[in-house]
């Protein structure tokens, strides 16, 4: 059976070593053994969240089909909590399908275990998705955690006790006072202070990180008597037995008091953002007002410093993360403040921002990059969308993000929030105007013909009202896709040349390449050769301004006309090139178009097993993407049912079904486009890359994939490559998706095992 996706499992690597709870271990692990529902519930800063990730650890090969982590910490809506499910387990969201339905389905008979974290504040929804997923596969197992229990039937519940004390907490503040300190140690003089401070913070692992940052300048005995003081003041002065709550506020308190007012500024602002951050998102959503741009880098060493903020290294370049209940008091704060709701504005302007940038500038160089940008901000994008307030900034927002939604792989999400916004906001402004080609062109990707249509009608009749050029060029455009997938080419033709020549600026620039390249498609006739030039022409626009995406769907037009011209060699060539540059993103429509044409050249040159392959690969990429061929266009349609009957006929039923199964299993763009092109090449073709026949990198990948697997950072790489960070940022994010993998160690171990030489 293979794997959900590519590689079985997302669990992250653990930054610090885990101490104690071997029988919590132990135990959660033999419930597991018969409980398909386990929560693991406590107070936060318990440790739920460490422990479910290591018993999870444990299981190895345990789960043939992967232990996947699906963090619902920064997610606001039940909603998009299944959403946030099928992204962590790499199930792809694209049709018009519910998402839900599409995660179950491709659980259905699958072994593997899920650890939902963080499920406080969605029970309904979390116990809808458990619900749901478990009874489409027996072999499942979902591990929990959360303050509160989901309430369904067949639930196993385990309480997260602190540590014990002395032996696991005293065991947990040597380690993680070491760290910071290395010549501390536990003596006989200090022993009782260190056990008693260990006692006043009631175990709790969370409470004794932040205690020992400050062991760095504190002695143990000056931070008991700092923290009794806090309690002190905390409870005014009673003698009963503190809650734990108490001491894990007490603590976090203490912390808080002892930053400097511009560390507790940033400490209070931080807490807007939804997950992870980077330094470049601190910056332009925090400073100002009390920080200098100039000042936060160093307010957040300090912070990383004293345990209120993690940082990790995700492919050469710093990440920042608080932990949930660290954010969730710098939330508290910030509302007492009165700083949140401008802050929540500059969040949403922040990534509102980002996104118009990337997309005016898509049609140039950096396309995957951008991708790898905004894929790493998806929790904070989704919180921008849900921040309410201005309809109409959220309608820019969901039009900015078209190429993350059409490009990305989120074109089931992109869907949904384009229909709340434009319900939302039924206004007619540019905004609107801008979100209903943007949804209309999502629609057409989906095979929803209708809404494309009714939308792309409304957007006309508000781009001529408002004297838009751009939006009514966007919807001609666009008129001229459905006419094209509908089979209505020479009504296609002049709608695209109509809008074309409307704007003369717009037929020499970059976008133009997206809008020549269908016009290609609609003039495809084997007798003529205007298609080809009107490709050729978008191919060399494409050239000039290093726009990549866009002219791999040239690529397959091109190579299209050649088979249509009985040239299936040509044709094949021209489609490896814009496999080649399609993997670099994670389109699902773009690959099964090209892969298909792939089958249609390896089917007229007899290699029926190959196209029966092929064939296999293009059937999953549709399957997710909820629709088929047929939706862009019936020509298409005919030419793929066409090559499906030569092969089966040529193969036999059974040899086909057996070869479909084979090519289906490569269920990802990246996977399939590797698979593709590390099969057998067409005879007499000339190979891609002599040196490197199996490989779906370009050269540059292959250069940086030969620095990793020598154990190079990022920024090493890009010295020795004289690359910028980012750019190199950008080839390991490509790297990981054509190759489907999750870390450096495996493009390292993928590299080591193929001995591919760096021409």
């Amino acid at each position: 059976m293979t794997s959900v996706i590519a590689e079985a499992g997302n669990l992250p690597a653990a930054f610090t070593t885990f101490v104690g709870r071997q029988r919590d271990i132990a135990e959660i692990r033999r419930l597991l053994g018969t409980a398909r529902l386990l929560t693991l519930t406590g107070m936060g800063g318990v440790g739920k969240t460490r422990l479910a990730l290591e018993v999870a650890g444990t299981f190895g090969k345990a789960f043939a089909d992967g232990v996947w982590l699906v963090d619902l910490a920064p997610v606001r809506e039940p909603s998009s909590v299944a959403s946030a499910a099928a992204t962590a387990l790499g199930v792809p969201d694209l049709g018009v399908r519910p998402v839900l339905d599409r995660l179950a389905g491709r659980l259905a008979g699958r072994r593997a275990l899920i650890v939902l974290d963080n499920c406080e504040h969605l029970v309904d929804a979390c116990a809808e998705l458990a619900r749901r997923l478990l009874s489409s596969s027996a072999g499942l197992r979902i591990l929990v955690t959360s303050r509160q229990t989901l309430g369904i039937a067949g639930e196993q519940v385990v309480t997260v006790p602190p540590l014990s004390v002395p032996d696991e907490a005293v065991e947990l503040l040597r380690d993680r006072v070491t760290a910071v300190r290395p010549d501390f140690r536990i003596t006989d003089r200090n022993w009782a202070g260190v056990r008693r401070l260990c006692a006043d913070l009631d175990g709790l692992p969370l409470a004794i990180e932040l205690a020992a940052s400050r062991l760095r300048t504190l002695t143990v005995d000056q931070a008991v008597d700092r923290l009794q003081d806090r309690f002190t003041l905390l409870t005014g002065g009673s003698p009963t037995v503190r809650p734990q709550q108490r001491t894990l506020r007490a603590l976090i308190d203490w912390s808080y008091d002892l930053c400097r007012p511009a560390e507790r500024l940033l400490w209070n602002r931080l807490s807007v953002f939804a997950a992870g951050f980077g330094l470049d998102d601190a910056e332009g959503v925090c400073a100002g007002e009390g920080i200098d741009r100039a000042e936060v880098l160093d307010l957040l060493d300090r912070l990383v410093a004293q345990s209120v903020v993690l940082a990790t290294e995700h492919e050469g370049l710093t990440h920042y993360r608080l932990l949930e209940t660290i954010r969730q008091y710098g939330r508290q704060r910030l509302v007492e403040s009165g700083e949140e709701q401008r802050l929540l504005l500059r969040h949403r302007d922040f990534f509102l921002g980002l996104a118009e940038r990337l997309a005016e500038g898509w049609f140039g160089p950096g396309q995957e990059a951008a991708l790898a940008r905004l894929r790493a901000v998806h929790s904070d994008l989704q919180a921008a969308l849900d921040s309410g307030g201005d309809r109409q900034a959220t309608l820019a927002l969901a039009a900015a993000l078209r190429f993350h939604w059409c490009a990305g792989g989120f074109l089931g999400e992109g869907r949904r929030r384009l229909d709340q916004a434009l319900a939302a906001a039924p206004e007619p402004t540019p905004a609107r105007a801008r979100a209903l080609w943007v949804g209309a062109w999502v629609a057409l990707l989906q095979g929803d013909h209708p809404a494309a249509e009714r939308w792309l009608d409304e957007a006309g009749h508000l781009g001529e009202q408002l004297n838009d050029p751009v939006v009514c060029a966007s919807v001609q455009c666009n008129r001229g896709t459905l006419a094209l997938f509908q089979g209505r080419r020479k009504e296609a033709v002049s709608l695209f040349d109509g809008a074309l020549s409307a704007r003369a600026a717009l037929r020499e620039g970059p976008e133009a390449v997206f809008w020549l390249f269908q016009l290609a498609a609609a003039q495809m006739n084997p007798r003529e050769q205007r298609a080809t030039e009107t490709a050729r022409h978008a191919l060399a626009i494409a050239q000039a301004h290093g726009e990549r995406w866009a002219s791999s769907y040239t690529l397959w037009t091109l190579g299209l006309h050649a088979w249509l011209r009985g040239d299936p060699k040509a044709a094949a060539a021209l489609v490896r090139d814009g496999l080649e540059v399609q993997g670099g993103f994670s389109d699902y429509v773009g690959t099964a178009l090209m892969l298909d044409l792939l089958a249609w050249t390896a089917a007229s040159q007899n290699d029926h097993e190959r196209a029966a392959r092929l064939l296999g690969t293009v059937r999953t990429l549709w399957r997710d993407t909820g629709t088929t061929i047929l939706a862009f266009g019936p020509h298409l349609g005919r030419h793929h049912t066409h090559c499906e009957e030569a092969v089966v006929g040529a193969l036999g039923p059974a040899a086909y079904e057996k070869a479909v199964t084979e090519g289906g299993r490569h269920a990802t763009p990246g996977r399939a486009i590797a698979y593709a092109l590390g099969g057998a090449a067409d005879a007499d073709a000339e190979p891609a890359a002599p040196a490197t026949p199996t490989s779906p990198l370009t050269r540059r990948e292959r250069e940086v994939a030969a620095l990793v697997a020598k154990g190079m950072s990022n920024r090493l790489i890009a010295g020795t490559l004289v690359l910028s960070p980012r750019t190199v940022d950008g080839h390991i994010e490509n790297i990981r998706a054509k190759l489907g993998f999750g870390s450096r160690a495996q493009i390292a171990a993928w590299w080591v095992a193929n001995q591919t030489p760096t021409p």
